[in-house]
């Protein structure tokens, strides 16, 4: 390299320590809060379809009379996601980062577009694919931009960011769903809406650079460190990134022109990359097996398996509960680079085991506290009570509702014996003053339930959240990058699609409290993971991480015993690598 190249010009950073840290610190906010727009409409596409389904059942009968067409318009923006996230790495590696989220922002905007203005299923479910396209892209695109253009020593908590805009989507969503509920188009302006925040990223990506890493690796190197310059305050930071970008670029020279499936296999025989990949894939994977989406895509649901009939009642307490993960991903933000990305894992996952533990023995415990029937019933309604063998052969709510039918709880006490009756929305409005039950029977339990619900979000949140999507976005070495954050990114997408699709049959199949303990079992798997395949990354800068697992791989280090590993920026410290 050129002398005048490998020296970044000092002219920016000459100022003195406050100008340049303020330059710094604004530069790359506006890098990480223009990025993190894609965890926005990531965030937002996940919990806006649960209010809109209710009211384009309404507009389409056919939607209405088939479960099968209600789940495959909730599906399909994951399968198009598995889709996008699948050929995100490769459009990443090849194009760029910010070229593959402006990609995804058009996409995404044309899906919104076509879902609005819909006029049968089949375009609404085309608008769905083409949304779960765009947020496929952008699930792995936006924290591998934000990693790349971020110091070592916070990368952590602006790669949670970027998280942190997924939680706040959802938030926005329950929010807009309850906004729209009285206005005419209803299901077509919630959806719709969801193209603005599209349009705007679009907007201010245009004005923003490439990532310093993607530029390296193409050899614009001069464009590179005019982005590294305003990232870092200090020449010699600078100098030092350029060293080690330099160290990666030439390691990387033979890979430019590797096919996908040779890369797949390269990168799987070479043992680094495959221990960095089995931590990074084995994160994703875990953060959607744990249960999250059973929370995010049926908190609804769950609140009324809880034994809250009210649908006003159960959308408000599930938006207390995104509140609840936005907060939550907040506090993630706060310690990750302070207490280290395995503790707060290890710290999770523990939580989130409690948690699954209570919302187990209090779906138990509702499901034997229901209330009996009543089966002395006045005239004018003894031609709709539901006369199912199994019904009739029993005395507790639980097994009217597991025969297809529905409750009307006592007048005064809904804990009382009540009616079993056939079970359509006109019948239960009969019901009058009283509540209609058809998830979930009264119980005097439900509070804990909703206990549980709200520690598993506490749980959760700060660690599993945000940790998975910023350690696969460190662990990489440049040459695999992409291609890797692609493939954790579509695993983690699958998952997703395999939970979403089995919680309810689950449900209905083994019951309410062995399906969370299911997952309960499911995360004391995940916690044994963490313990054994993911090490500590915290402060560690890309090339310290390889270096991390090279040892690894030569069987010189292990988790448990911990390590050190010699940090080029500070020779006055070290990161301990291990147990914390």
């Amino acid at each position: 390299m050129e002398q005048k190249e490998s020296d970044p010009s000092k002219s920016n950073l000459q100022a003195g320590p406050s100008s340049a840290d303020s330059k710094l610190n604004w530069y790359i906010v506006k890098l990480t809060l223009a990025a993190g727009i894609g965890g926005l409409l990531f965030g937002y596409d996940t919990g806006v379809i649960s209010g809109a389904l209710l009211y384009i059942r309404d507009d389409f009968r056919d939607v209405e009379n088939s479960t099968v067409l209600q789940e495959t318009i909730v599906s399909m923006a994951v399968a198009g996601a598995i889709i996008g996230a699948a050929i995100g790495g490769r459009v990443n590696d090849r194009y760029g980062r910010k070229p593959a989220i402006l990609a995804a922002d058009v996409v995404f905007a044309l899906g919104a577009i076509l879902m609005a203005t819909a006029q049968g299923v089949g375009m609404l479910i085309a608008g769905r694919i083409l949304v779960g396209l765009g947020v496929g892209v952008a699930s792995m695109t936006a924290p591998l931009y934000i990693a790349e253009a971020s110091p070592a020593k916070i990368r952590g908590a602006l790669v949670t960011m970027n998280v942190l805009f997924i939680t706040g989507g959802q938030f926005l969503s329950y929010c807009i769903n309850l906004a729209f509920t009285k206005v005419p188009g209803t299901w077509r302006w919630m959806l719709g809406v969801a193209g603005i925040p599209a349009v705007l990223q679009a907007v201010l990506m245009f004005f923003l650079p490439e990532s310093p890493r993607w530029l390296f690796r193409q050899e614009r190197q001069s464009e590179a460190i005019k982005v590294l310059e305003k990232i870092y305050p200090k020449p010699e930071d600078v100098q030092q990134e350029v060293v080690e970008l330099e160290a990666a670029v030439a390691a990387d020279a033979e890979q430019r022109s590797v096919s996908p499936l040779r890369a797949i296999g390269q990168l799987l025989s070479y043992k680094p990359t495959r221990l960095a990949l089995t931590a990074g894939v084995g994160l994703q994977i875990f953060q959607q097996l744990v249960g999250i989406n059973t929370v995010m895509y049926y908190s609804p649901s769950i609140v009324e398996l809880a034994g809250f009939a009210s649908h006003q009642t159960a959308l408000l307490l599930s938006l207390i509960v995104s509140g609840l993960n936005a907060l939550g991903t907040i506090v993630g933000m706060m310690l990750i680079d302070r207490c280290g990305r395995r503790r707060l894992l290890l710290v999770s996952l523990t939580g989130v085991i409690i948690a699954l533990a209570i919302l187990t023995a209090a779906f138990h415990i509702t499901s034997h506290d229901s209330p009996p029937i009543n089966f002395t019933v006045e005239s004018s309604y003894a031609p709709l009570v539901c006369s199912k063998p199994a019904v009739l052969s029993t005395s507790h709510c639980t097994q009217c509702l597991q025969a297809g039918c529905g409750f009307c709880a006592s007048k005064g006490d809904q804990n009382l014996p009540g009616m079993c009756l056939i079970a359509n929305q006109t019948i239960g409005d009969m019901c009058g003053d009283t509540a209609w039950f058809t998830k979930g029977c009264p119980s005097h339990y439900g509070w804990l339930a909703l206990g549980g619900l709200a520690l598993y979000i506490i749980g959760f949140s700060p660690g599993m959240g945000p940790v998975p999507w910023a350690v696969n976005s460190e662990i990489y070495p440049l040459k695999y990058r992409g291609l890797c954050g692609g493939i954790a990114a579509t695993a983690n997408w699958m998952a997703n699609l395999v939970i979403t699709q089995s919680f309810l049959s689950l449900v209905k199949g083994i019951g309410t409290s062995m399906t969370f303990l299911f997952f309960g079992c499911i995360t004391v798997v995940a916690l044994l993971f963490v313990l054994l395949f993911v090490p500590e990354t915290k402060g560690l800068s890309f090339q310290e991480v390889e270096h991390m697992w090279h040892e690894r791989a030569q069987g010189t280090r292990h988790w448990r015993h911990g390590f050190r590993v010699k940090n080029t920026r500070d020779d006055a410290n070290a990161d301990h690598l291990g147990l914390p």
